[in-house]
Protein backbone atom coordinates (compact mmCIF):
# COMPACT_ATOMS: atom_id res chain seq x y z
CA UNK A 1 0.00 0.00 0.00
CA UNK A 2 1.11 3.17 -1.19
CA UNK A 3 0.67 6.15 1.80
CA UNK A 4 -0.75 9.40 0.75
CA UNK A 5 1.14 12.38 -0.41
CA UNK A 6 0.38 15.45 1.71
CA UNK A 7 -0.43 19.17 0.35
CA UNK A 8 -0.71 22.15 2.67
CA UNK A 9 -1.79 25.42 1.13
CA UNK A 10 -0.55 27.94 3.38
CA UNK A 11 -0.56 31.81 3.42
CA UNK A 12 2.37 33.47 3.08
CA UNK A 13 4.06 35.69 5.62
CA UNK A 14 4.61 38.58 3.39
CA UNK A 15 0.25 38.20 2.11
CA UNK A 16 1.31 37.86 -1.37
CA UNK A 17 -0.41 34.61 -1.87
CA UNK A 18 -0.17 30.96 -0.52
CA UNK A 19 2.62 28.33 -0.96
CA UNK A 20 1.69 25.00 -1.77
CA UNK A 21 3.94 22.65 0.27
CA UNK A 22 4.81 18.90 0.37
CA UNK A 23 7.54 16.19 0.35
CA UNK A 24 6.13 15.35 -2.87
CA UNK A 25 6.97 18.26 -5.11
CA UNK A 26 10.06 18.11 -7.01
CA UNK A 27 11.52 21.83 -5.08
CA UNK A 28 9.20 20.93 -1.79
CA UNK A 29 7.31 24.38 -2.44
CA UNK A 30 5.40 26.69 -5.13
CA UNK A 31 4.24 30.04 -4.77
CA UNK A 32 0.51 31.27 -5.88
CA UNK A 33 -0.65 34.90 -5.97
CA UNK A 34 -3.67 36.19 -6.92
CA UNK A 35 -6.87 35.84 -6.51
CA UNK A 36 -7.23 32.85 -7.25
CA UNK A 37 -4.11 31.40 -5.70
CA UNK A 38 -5.36 29.08 -3.05
CA UNK A 39 -7.88 27.15 -6.17
CA UNK A 40 -4.66 26.77 -8.74
CA UNK A 41 -2.83 25.47 -5.94
CA UNK A 42 -5.07 23.05 -5.34
CA UNK A 43 -5.94 21.95 -8.44
CA UNK A 44 -2.21 21.76 -9.11
CA UNK A 45 -1.97 19.65 -6.31
CA UNK A 46 -5.28 17.53 -7.40
CA UNK A 47 -3.18 16.81 -10.98
CA UNK A 48 0.61 16.25 -9.89
CA UNK A 49 -1.39 13.20 -7.86
CA UNK A 50 -3.38 11.40 -10.14
CA UNK A 51 -1.55 8.78 -9.61
CA UNK A 52 -1.22 8.48 -5.54
CA UNK A 53 -3.56 8.98 -3.15
CA UNK A 54 -3.21 12.59 -2.15
CA UNK A 55 -4.76 14.85 0.99
CA UNK A 56 -4.62 18.41 0.90
CA UNK A 57 -5.12 20.66 3.61
CA UNK A 58 -5.79 24.24 3.41
CA UNK A 59 -4.59 26.39 6.27
CA UNK A 60 -5.54 30.11 7.29
CA UNK A 61 -3.12 32.15 8.79
CA UNK A 62 -3.41 31.16 12.47
CA UNK A 63 -2.49 27.66 11.45
CA UNK A 64 -6.05 26.20 11.42
CA UNK A 65 -7.64 23.92 8.65
CA UNK A 66 -10.15 24.98 7.03
CA UNK A 67 -10.71 22.67 3.74
CA UNK A 68 -9.40 19.37 3.04
CA UNK A 69 -9.71 17.28 0.15
CA UNK A 70 -9.25 13.77 -0.24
Amino acid sequence: MRSAHVYEVRPRKDKRGVDLISGALPFGRLWYAGPNAVANAIGYATDYSRSHDAVIRVYDDAGNVIQMHD
